[in-house]
């Protein structure tokens, strides 16, 4: 399945819901489901047992669902059975399913209960390092290193990118993340795909002379990361890649041009290991966002070439489709 967040037109509430992207291009709303099939069943409040079954947030479902990839699957197969008896509406007229024509779609999960990204990729790492003229410190060998950064600067598909009023130097990161399903504490790598939700595009936009100047104190980084992120189009859920980590390709284009390509099973940690890490005596909950790190190649760091104002950035994984947003202006 990919699992995909959207907004009604007109937007009087900015509420972010759930929808499974149909094949067709239409958005299934699971929740909607729910309610036709209890008015189905001749309930008196079928909205009401729908929101608290199949929660309109992806988040809450993550949090309340003990088997989100199974449940979302039952209620896409309802509602095939539902579409063949030709009943794809509630009793008010409300559609379970709908097109482009009157959602926009956002970023996929909406809310994140903990953001970790990591340092994962040594072609990138090398890089790094190479251009301060350092060799890469036999501890990053050692241990999949993180940051945390802030939960609340994400943004989705088609959506302006910030550029903060404190940075001249604006940089993309490419990245895949994954999403946490179920929590656990002291997870083995061997059993840490049990708890992988799905896989999404992650763009980790970068201040990078902030974050130089944050580095350079051994602190960081914060202000050069937390104002602005991307995830999306969508989630595709981990039971599509048969329930493993998979090797996807992975290109940036900026205005059209490719500037960047890679392979995310290129890191040298994998997710699995990324998991049993930070789950050493803490817990892993649903909602968490784990990103890999950038690909190699994958950022104008590498390649001392920058994102400019207006620019537009195609971020593409296969498998998962294609993030795209164009640069905004600088705020003054």
């Amino acid at each position: 399945m990919k699992i995909c967040g959207y907004k009604t037109i007109p937007d009087y509430t900015n509420a972010i819901r759930m929808g499974i992207l149909l094949d067709s291009g239409e958005i299934l709303d699971p929740n909607l489901v729910k309610a036709l099939l209890y008015e189905k069943e001749g309930r008196f409040n079928p909205f009401e047992r729908a929101k608290h079954k199949v929660p309109t947030s992806l988040h809450a479902f993550l949090q309340t669902s003990d088997n989100p990839i199974e449940e979302l699957n039952d209620l896409l197969s309802a509602y095939e059975d539902l579409r063949k008896a030709g009943t794809t509406s509630l009793s008010n007229g409300t559609s379970i399913v709908l097109t482009s024509d009157n959602i926009t779609f956002t970023k996929p999960l909406d809310k994140i209960s903990v953001y970790r990204d990591f340092y994962a990729h040594e072609k990138h790492v090398a890089k790094g390092f190479e251009k301060r003229k350092e060799p890469i410190p036999e501890a990053w060998y050692e241990i999949p290193a993180y940051y945390k950064g802030a939960t609340e600067g994400f943004i989705g598909p088609e959506e302006e990118i910030l550029w903060p009023s404190y940075t001249n130097v604006l940089d993309y990161e490419l990245e895949l993340a994954i999403i946490i399903a179920k929590e656990g504490k002291n997870i083995k790598a061997s059993k840490a795909c049990e708890h992988i939700f799905g896989f999404t595009i992650l763009n980790d936009i970068s201040a990078r002379d902030i974050q130089k100047k944050e580095m350079a104190i051994r602190l960081g980084p914060a202000k050069g990361k937390d104002f602005c992120s991307i995830i999306g189009p969508v989630i595709t859920t981990i039971d599509e890649f048969g329930g493993k980590e998979p090797d996807l390709l992975m290109t940036a284009k900026i205005n059209g041009e490719e500037w960047s390509r890679g392979q995310s099973g290129d890191s040298h940690f994998s997710f699995s290991q990324m998991i049993e890490h930070v789950a050493m005596d803490e817990w892993v909950l649903p909602g968490d966002l784990m990103g890999s790190g950038t690909v190699g190649t994958g950022c104008g760091l590498e390649l001392d070439k920058w994102i400019q104002e207006g620019d537009v950035l195609e971020l593409e994984v296969e498998n998962i489709g294609v993030l795209k947003n164009k640069v905004g202006k600088k705020r003054k």
